[in-house]
């Protein structure tokens, strides 16, 4: 199961308040600007700071390649 579409387009990054790219196949939402994963766990969002993880310049781009496949 995804996340609600109606869900995903009200979802902001907590700490920058900007959009987020949900990358479905990892389970997680990303924030490219802070260079950020929150999980998506059970099809619920875990969007506390403490609880993201530090990605890399490429793991960014591997994920949104994901993404635009």
């Amino acid at each position: 199961m995804s996340l609600d579409p109606q869900l995903l387009e009200i979802l902001v990054c907590p700490e920058d308040k900007g959009a987020l790219v949900y990358v479905e196949s990892e389970g997680v939402l990303l924030n490219e600007r802070l260079r950020r994963t929150y999980p998506v766990r059970d099809d619920i969002p875990v969007m506390l700071i403490d609880e993201a993880s530090e990605v890399s310049d490429d793991e960014i781009k591997r994920l949104l390649s994901i993404v635009s496949a």
